[in-house]
């Protein structure tokens, strides 16, 4: 079996290049199984979060896997209604107990919204006490996650945003890798957008390599030193996303690839006041009554 190649964080531990997400498997057995199979091909990354209302299956699966706890990597996140100092403490608590796990690998703040620094320092005391071994972001732009290091004593780990080739940010993954913050991108397939999977320039590469489009993706994010985390529901899927780690694109490659870029986010404009107030505020909301 395969080995994920792994990265060393800024705090020193190491977590895999390669991991599995299970982002809306809302089915709780499909979940399961999907992270069971990702398991047994040789992911040891996996990621959730308490908005996908899978956690509970990810820890069965992690359980029954026979995998040694200490060999995989968790990442869980925390969601906007549990931002403050006490929400978030509860919130990490409620995740160890639906995950059924005495610790997290990884925990991130799910989007920069809210009380921020009050979960953040609720956060810090987690990982203090050994209830997270790393902390991080998601969904940070650069002054956000800048703002954060200037006013806190720990720096994030991770900030995790997506990147894919429509929309492959390569300012914000300097300015994050310049900081020493690793970044993990989500959505590495813009879920299928603009047919993604039969672009010609991608396809004539996937064909170099022997390789699927799919696979010439992940390979190109993980040679621009990005941890990434695709999701399927499907066996043959699972393992195809787990075989990039047997070939290499060469400079031309690469730049071809670049030229892709259309440079906007495929979901949503996360500093649009309109989609921040239509998508978060209810959450927000719902974060202040329970603080008070």
């Amino acid at each position: 079996m395969v080995k994920t190649p792994e990265i060393k964080l800024n705090n020193g531990i190491e977590m895999p290049t390669l991991g599995f997400g299970v982002f809306q498997i809302t089915d709780l057995n499909e979940a399961q199984k999907s992270v069971e199979a990702a398991l047994s091909t040789g992911y040891r990354l996996i990621d959730t979060a308490t908005a996908y209302q899978n956690e509970e299956a990810v820890g069965k699966a992690i359980r029954n896997s026979g995998v040694p706890r200490d060999q995989i990597f968790l990442t869980s996140k925390l969601w906007v209604s549990e931002f403050s100092y006490l929400g978030a403490k509860q919130g990490i608590d409620a995740s160890l107990q639906r995950l059924g796990l005495d610790y997290m690998d990884l925990y991130l703040l799910h989007q920069p919204y809210g009380d921020v620094m009050g979960a953040w320092r609720a956060l810090q005391e987690a990982n203090k006490a050994g209830k997270i071994r790393a902390i991080g972001v998601s969904n940070f732009y650069d002054d956000q996650l800048k703002n954060l290091e200037l006013s806190m004593p720990v720096k994030p780990v991770v900030n995790q945003i997506e990147v894919n080739p429509w929309y492959q940010r390569p300012q914000e993954v300097r300015f994050n890798q310049s900081e020493e913050v690793q970044v993990e991108a989500w959505a590495p397939f813009a879920e299928g957008a603009h047919d993604i999977f039969k672009d010609p320039s991608l396809m004539q590469i996937a064909q170099a390599h022997h390789k699927t489009t799919g696979q010439v993706i992940l390979r190109w994010l993980l040679q621009r030193n990005i941890t990434v985390i695709p999701k399927s529901v499907h066996q043959d899927r699972i393992e195809e996303n787990f075989d990039v780690f047997g070939f290499t694109l060469n400079e031309d490659e690469m730049a071809t690839i670049s030229k892709l870029d259309r440079g906007e986010s495929q979901f949503f404009d996360h500093r649009d006041p309109v989609t921040i107030e239509q998508i978060f505020g209810s959450s927000l909301k719902a974060a202040q009554k329970e603080e008070k």
